[in-house]
């Protein structure tokens, strides 16, 4: 009796939140939880099907949240076929021999256990299906007494909040949808850089930043370490702008040609200079009408500067060699992982021109202050692997996920994505599914992360102090495991070797 109200009550629920205006990802997490009230489970996992045919987790309770950055290909999990396949609920039991897509992913006090009762049942709206869900117990035949019509009605609600969920968000597709070949070559453009993944508080903020900033025609100045995503971000701010439907134009102010770094913005015409054998549009020409995205930013020597605030301030530039004035419309977006206020102060960057820049600031964080988001992103980037080579059930052990997330990864995200990609490719070549320690480089070494306290002041000093010490040792160690080549350590720092040698020099390195 009391199961019986403990389920009318879910349905009841899951019915009046069909008419709120709830985002979809808090109703995919209602139903999951109503889940784990209404039948006696210890995970569940709710899936809808994307353009691919793949299964895309949406909500998950009971199991590690890496989960939710994964895909799953029916055909190469066999229970989840079985279950795609039948439009009645579908139970394994214990002593099932087919392989079960989340060995490895159930969270308990154990860490990592055995599933032994598992059930899954396909989502179907008048006859469509629309979404799948599976729930997996520990104890041995937790699902035996389960009534066949509550199973089946809890179902028939999901699919039909799965199927409200499609049908607003194929609403909005429509709605913002741009009939243009430049729109469909920016959309090309934006699958190239992936996504923003993550889950917590920090990547929410970033998410409320770009959206707040978008629709604007502002310049934005996005700030942060290596390999944290501000490219991503740049991509994220002008899909979202009232430009999404013209071009984004990227410059890498770092690898500009010193001879050459005015024609490449602001072009040429014929006879300019030597080499120069026909008219020139620069990149501020080709991005007339939509955005520039300004990479590297700091490394603009001082003269070219001057030329950029001209264009900023009112829209006019100049072919080198013409005498005749262009207007143009630009939005700008600017990058860089230095700080610029103390190359203003150095005198090495004109602050007219940083105030321009900083009209809105998005400073992106790094990967050790973004809290619980590296199982999430190790499932993601995993993805690629599993594509790539055909290995479909890789994951990470539990542990070896905690031990991720103590580490600084001063790389950031582009450094966690080689660790596992390394790892992968050595455990692939084992034949094993499951990265355990002995894939990763030393680096995973504990060790290594509390002998990072020695940079921790035992007095106060200046901030800026502390980080260029630290920056001074990590570029002497890379060049002493590089031979001393730049080109190398630079390599090996994952970074553009213009930038180690600038700042190595700026530090005293001497190699």
């Amino acid at each position: 009796m009391q199961q019986s109200i403990t389920i009318d009550k879910v349905l009841l629920n899951i019915a009046l939140n069909l008419s709120t205006s709830r985002s979809h990802t808090q109703q995919y997490q209602s139903l999951i939880e109503g889940v784990a009230q209404a039948f006696p489970c210890d995970a569940s996992c709710l899936f809808i099907f994307d353009e691919d045919g793949f299964l895309t987790p949406v909500a998950v309770k009971g199991l590690m949240s890496s989960v939710l950055g994964q895909r799953y290909f029916p055909k190469a999990h066999p229970r989840l076929e079985a279950i795609v396949q039948s439009m009645q609920p579908v139970r394994f039991d214990a002593d099932c021999t087919l392989p079960d897509p989340f060995d490895g992913a159930l969270m308990s006090e154990e860490y990592c256990m055995d599933v032994h009762d598992c059930m899954g049942i396909s989502l179907y709206v008048e006859g469509q299906q629309v979404g799948v869900l599976t729930m997996d117990a520990l104890t041995v035949g937790a699902f035996d007494d389960i009534d066949r019509v509550a199973i089946e009605t809890f179902a028939a609600m999901a699919a039909a909040t799965l199927r409200n969920i499609g049908q607003l968000q194929a609403l909005k597709a429509q709605n913002q949808k741009q009939q243009s070949v430049t729109q469909t070559l920016i959309q090309q453009a934006r699958s190239q850089h992936g996504e923003m993944v993550g889950l917590s508080p920090q990547v929410n903020q970033l998410r409320n930043n770009i959206a707040t900033v978008a629709q604007t025609d502002y310049a934005v100045l996005v700030t942060g370490e290596t390999g944290t995503g501000k490219e991503l971000v740049a991509h994220s701010v002008h899909a979202q702008s009232h430009r999404r439907d013209k071009p984004m134009i990227y410059v890498n102010c770092a690898a500009l040609p010193e001879g050459l770094a005015e024609s490449e913005l602001f072009g040429h015409v014929k006879g300019a200079f030597t080499g120069a054998n026909g008219h020139r549009a620069g990149k501020f020409e080709l991005a007339d009408g939509g955005t520039i995205f300004l990479d590297e930013v700091g490394e603009l020597p001082l003269l070219l500067q001057a030329k950029l605030l001209r264009v900023i301030q009112h829209g006019e530039l100049q072919r080198v060699g013409s005498d005749q004035h262009l207007m143009v419309n630009v939005r700008i977006i600017a990058a860089t992982n230095r700080q610029l206020e103390n190359e203003v102060e150095a005198g090495t960057f004109r602050a007219d021109l940083y105030h321009r820049l900083n009209v809105f600031p998005i400073k992106v964080p790094p990967l050790r202050a973004r809290d619980g988001d590296i199982p999430v992103l190790a499932g993601y980037l995993l993805e690629k692997v599993r594509q790539q080579f055909n290995a479909p059930n890789l994951h990470v052990h539990p542990k070896v996920l905690t031990q991720l997330e103590a580490l600084p990864w001063l790389g950031n995200v582009r450094e966690l994505e080689h660790t596992l990609t390394r790892a992968a490719l050595h455990a692939i070549q084992q034949g094993v599914s499951t990265l355990h320690l002995h894939h990763f480089d030393t680096s995973l070494d504990l060790d290594d992360v509390k002998n990072t306290s020695s940079y921790f002041p035992k007095e106060s000093q200046p901030l800026r102090t502390l980080v260029e010490d630290y920056q001074r040792d990590v570029i002497a160690y890379a060049l002493n495991q590089t031979g001393g080549v730049w080109a190398k350590a630079a390599e090996f720092l994952q970074m553009d070797r213009g930038n180690l040698y600038r700042m190595g020099k700026k530090l005293g390195v001497n190699k």
